[in-house]
């Protein structure tokens, strides 16, 4: 899962990064408004953590291109301005939540899950395709009667394939979700990633399409 953090403190966004990429996410990190923009427009993000008080565009700016472009990207607000004003501009702008700062990690990443879930239409945070259930908030994932816990990559992965199982996923799509700017990627990164779940859940766990990608099934 790719996440844009447009945040212009270094401190709070290098804690943040840090965060998140211990919960598996990819982050992609910017520091202006023009920046922001320019990042959504090249890239699809699955969230969008914004700063208000970002130099050159604001967030209330950032978010209003972002809307004008009939983009549904989830929005989360991260900010030192706590005021009724802006939080009612912001949610009429289309944000989904408001953080104030300073505010804890585990905080933020219980309003990522419910924001993610409200997107998706469901009230679980759990994944499942009927066969294997993976749990956001411990990385854990079972599958009749083995459960086990997995690497950072090794949920990144399995939980993209399980947001849509019976989705084919090339090479070139997984890396661009589960991997960052400026992270190096290996060129069989993906197999080894993919062998590594195969071995903990099962060989039929994850589907190969020789020449076209990888699937999770939806049980029948």
């Amino acid at each position: 899962m790719r996440v844009l953090l447009a945040e212009d403190d270094s401190l709070i966004g290098e804690s943040v990064r840090k965060g998140l990429q211990e919960e598996a996410f990819a982050v992609d990190w910017v520091r202006d408004g023009e920046a922001a923009v320019a990042a959504f427009s090249a890239q699809n993000y699955d969230l969008l953590l914004l700063d208000i008080g970002l130099p050159g565009q604001d967030g209330m700016q950032v978010l209003a291109q972002l809307r004008r472009r009939h983009l549904g990207l989830p929005v989360i607000f991260i900010t030192a301005r706590d005021g009724l004003d802006d939080r009612i501009r912001g949610l009429d702008l289309g944000a989904d939540d408001f953080l104030v700062k300073p505010f804890a990690m585990s905080e933020l990443l219980a309003r990522i899950r419910a924001v993610l879930r409200r997107h998706s239409g469901s009230g679980d945070s759990a994944l499942s395709n009927g066969d294997m259930v993976l749990d956001p908030r411990t990385h854990q994932v079972v599958r009749g009667d083995v459960e086990v816990m997995l690497t950072a990559r090794e949920f990144s992965l399995l939980r993209l394939l399980l947001q849509s199982p019976g989705t084919l996923y090339s090479r070139t799509e997984l890396e661009d979700r589960i991997y960052g700017w400026n992270e190096e990627i290996e060129s069989n990164a993906i197999e080894f990633i993919i062998h590594s779940l195969r071995k903990k859940l099962g060989a039929d766990a994850i589907k190969n399409v020789r020449g076209a990608g990888w699937m999770v099934m939806k049980a029948l």
